[in-house]
């Protein structure tokens, strides 16, 4: 959110810097980001000086130019050639002297310099309104009245002040705060003085002449409806003060009406819409929902379908704008509107806010509507702005405000302790202090007995329901840089259950860090179309977008976006693992599933002289599955090939029916879906499982063995369907004491071959604890493999 310095300024007296008031709203809760000195057009003028034409002479080497000398208030005259046709000797003018940079209305801005034009010196510029930024004429150079005092500077001629831009973040919850009264609302309890309101004693109707009746058929959606009409004005370009106060918090003028919409809302928080009187209807304004699916042209030239639940503003005819959101395309001020209908109205948040997010539309009406506006302060923002149409464009009020407003909305009653707000913020505050701030931030004391205080919160203090958050305005005021930190800590010892989740989860992410993998945070809401169940889907409410309407079923999607991002901007080489959670709706009940995700794509190193690079393989995410699986310590656990929707192909490691960690090759259909075209590796694992798995863990110390290990071979062939999961089981059936590893060192098919069959050569690593093995001993332990291997495999020694 913008707000200006100058503006504050209106409705607050202070000496303070603007640089003072900004460490001030940060202070009290109105974090400042930014900080920037600004003016209405682009270089404030600076540089630029009033001049007089002492001659004007033709350019002995160019028709269209001119050879001047100008008196700018210096000892010397500035020679300067001039190509406008209006330039003539003893007119007063802007002049852009050397080393000024000028900001023109189109194109870069540049810097002039002394040079020579068709061999004539020129030291400066002299200026057309369209070069400096003041206008948008280039008919030709700027004329003064002959009384304009010559040296003096153009900015102090045009009265460009300077200003200060506060960026401020507002928090959702400071909807009070979302204008330049809120702030200076603020300012002032800091302060402890009033805020200096506009008047609108001024305001009086003038006759009856465009009446427009108004009916409001939603009193829920739109609680209250102020309007009036305005007859005879006259459209057209803003004064330059108007102007200049949009143009530097960003808004685009656009003419004298709709700039006073866009200057009270700005000003005081309270959207306004404009319309155009004479194309209204049947002279009737209806507040109500249309038709499921009714068709909207907004003003952006686009057509919508209207939602059974948008709330319109209607004439006796057809929808004229989405009520607090977006404009119709032909309801709207025109340079040929000549009456003003009025409207100043005040909406329900949520109904507002559901329009504004389905449409996907955002703007700085549907801002504050959504966070909630100033129920009483309707009337006194269409008086503000009729005031000004009147000052501004001309026209009569043509009409008494009309105030729909059946229900009125009540102003919070809270109850709060002086003790119980000493013990929230930690220091004793006295309670006459307390009693001030309250006061100072238009919190009406209704009566105070036995410490407590009995309050009245205004209705525009849309977040301030309860006495913690009595406390906080209390706090944020009153600061939180006095709040001393003590300098007594107290500490409690507790039990930590085993393992410890977070430490366990640092020791793999540093693991897998040191190998080369970079963490990622993913969003847990994602689109509705990634989710592979969607019965299963945990959905929006209130959507931020439709790319944002579900929980992620699981931690892939979101992650191949990730790849995709990165892919597009030449980080090709991918290497992710993310720590998250997966959200479910099963049987009407909400889970959540603690999950690491491991992915890779692209190639496996980084190219080097010394060595080719290779595309990343099943291999390698499979290396990083054993890795982490052996970091935590768990060995006992049966494999078995997958291929079904989350795989192309793949292995899970379980225990019973539970799947410790599935991984391999991400479907062509999920990179699909993210744009992802290069393969791509991952695993996932469950991450709640295998800490409960880890906490059941043992660790035992052992001694170095004393005695030699031995290896034998075999080379075996087989049906292709083994695998060589069932082999390994076979073996360590058969062993269980003296085999200590089985590893495949080569696997062969081919024409050489019988059809269906394929070679395995397995390597056997034998040791004996308590003594050195003999032949005697290896061949017959070999002699049993061989044999279980050939009944329960098929296996055959080649």
């Amino acid at each position: 959110m913008k707000i200006s310095y100058n503006w504050l300024k209106q409705y607050i007296q202070t000496d303070k810097t603007p640089q003072e008031i900004s460490l001030i709203l940060t202070d009290i809760g109105l974090e400042v980001e930014s900080l920037e000195k600004v003016q209405p057009i682009a270089g404030g003028l600076e540089g630029l000086v009033i001049g007089k034409v002492v001659t004007c002479i033709q350019h002995p080497n160019a028709d269209r130019l001119r050879v001047t000398t100008v008196d700018v208030g210096r000892p010397e005259l500035l020679n300067i050639v001039c190509g406008a046709p209006n330039v003539a000797a003893d007119q007063k003018v802007v002049v852009a002297t050397v080393g000024t940079t000028v900001y023109p209305n189109e194109g870069e801005p540049f810097k002039i310099n002394k040079s020579k034009i068709r061999g004539e010196a020129s030291e400066g510029m002299i200026c057309a309104e369209d070069e400096i930024g003041l206008g948008v004429s280039h008919d030709g150079i700027m004329v003064l009245p002959d009384d304009t005092e010559i040296g003096m500077a153009a900015k102090e001629y045009f009265k460009m002040e300077d200003d200060y831009l506060y960026e401020i973040g507002l928090t959702p919850n400071r909807a009070d705060a979302a204008s330049h009264l809120g702030v200076a609302r603020d300012l002032a309890a800091y302060f402890r003085t009033n805020v200096t309101m506009p008047g609108v004693s001024a305001f009086q109707t003038q006759n009856q002449d465009l009446v427009i009746d108004v009916k409001v058929e939603d009193t829920t959606a739109c609680p209250r409806y102020s309007s009036v009409s305005i007859s005879g004005v006259t459209v057209k370009a803003s004064p330059d003060w108007l102007q200049d106060k949009l143009k530097v918090i960003g808004i685009r003028p656009i003419n004298n009406i709709v700039d006073i919409t866009n200057y009270v809302l700005h000003d005081l928080g309270q959207p306004l819409h404009a319309f155009d009187a004479d194309q209204i209807q049947g002279k009737q304004v209806v507040v109500k929902k249309c038709a499921e699916g009714t068709p909207f042209v907004t003003l952006d030239g686009q057509e919508r379908k209207l939602n059974a639940e948008d709330l319109m503003i209607c004439d006796a005819e057809k929808a004229m704008t989405i009520a607090g959101v977006y404009g119709g395309k032909n309801s709207g001020v025109t340079e040929t509107t000549t009456n003003v209908f009025l409207e100043s109205a005040y909406f329900n948040s949520v109904s507002i806010r559901k329009t504004a997010k389905r449409h996907g539309l955002k703007t700085d009406s549907s801002f504050r509507y959504e966070r909630g506006t100033d129920p009483e302060i309707t009337v006194y923002a269409l008086k503000r702005a009729a005031l000004l149409i009147q000052e501004l464009a001309g026209g009569v009020i043509s009409s008494s405000v009309s105030d729909i407003y059946p229900d009125p909305v009540k102003p919070f009653d809270v109850e709060v302790s002086y003790d119980n707000i000493t013990r929230l913020i930690g220091v004793a505050i006295p309670a006459a202090e307390i009693k001030a701030i309250i006061e100072s931030l238009g919190i009406k004391v209704v009566s105070e007995n036995d410490g407590k205080l009995f309050l009245t919160v205004p209705a525009y203090k849309v977040d301030v329901t309860r006495e913690c958050d009595i406390t906080e305005e209390v706090l944020r005021i009153y600061g939180y840089n006095n709040v001393e930190i003590p300098s007594k800590v107290n500490a409690s010892l507790s039990f930590t259950a085993k393992p410890d989740k977070e430490q366990t989860q640092h020791v793999i992410a540093d693991m897998l860090t040191a190998n080369g993998y970079l963490e990622i945070w993913c969003n847990s809401l994602t689109k509705e179309a990634y989710s592979l169940k969607p019965e299963e889907a945990v959905k929006i409410l209130n959507p931020l977008s439709s790319d944002l309407n579900v929980m992620r079923q699981n931690l892939l999607m979101p992650a191949l976006e990730s790849v995709a991002y990165n892919q597009n901007r030449r980080q090709p080489d991918i290497k992710f693992y993310e720590f998250g959670k997966t959200y479910h709706l099963i049987n009407e009940k909400y889970i959540e599933r603690a999950r690491l995700l491991i992915i890779l794509s692209g190639m496996n190193q980084t190219e080097q002289w010394n060595q080719k690079s290779v595309p990343v393989s099943f291999y390698n995410i499979k290396a990083a599955v054993d890795a982490v699986i052996g970091r935590l310590g768990l060995s006992t656990y049966q494999s078995e090939e997958i291929s079904n929707e989350d795989f192309a192909y793949g292995i899970r490691y379980y225990r019973g029916d539970k799947t410790l960690v599935s991984y391999g090759a991400a479907t062509i259909a999920a990179r699909k879906k993210a744009d992802v075209d290069k393969d791509v590796f991952y695993a996932d694992f469950d991450w709640a499982l295998l800490l409960d798995m880890v906490k059941k863990n043992k660790i035992v110390n052992k001694e170095v063995p004393k005695y030699p290990a031995v290896r034998r071979d075999l080379s075996l062939l087989v049906d292709r369907a083994v695998t060589f999961e069932s082999l390994k089981t076979i073996v360590f059936k058969t062993e269980k004491k003296l085999i200590k590893n089985i590893q495949v060192f080569d696997v062969y098919t081919g024409d050489k071959l019988p059809e269906g069959k394929k070679s395995y050569a397995l390597s056997f690593t034998l040791q004996d604890e308590a003594q050195t093995l003999t032949d005697k001993q290896i061949d017959a332990v070999m002699q049993k493999i061989i044999y279980n291997l050939a009944q329960t495999a098929k296996a055959e020694i080649r």
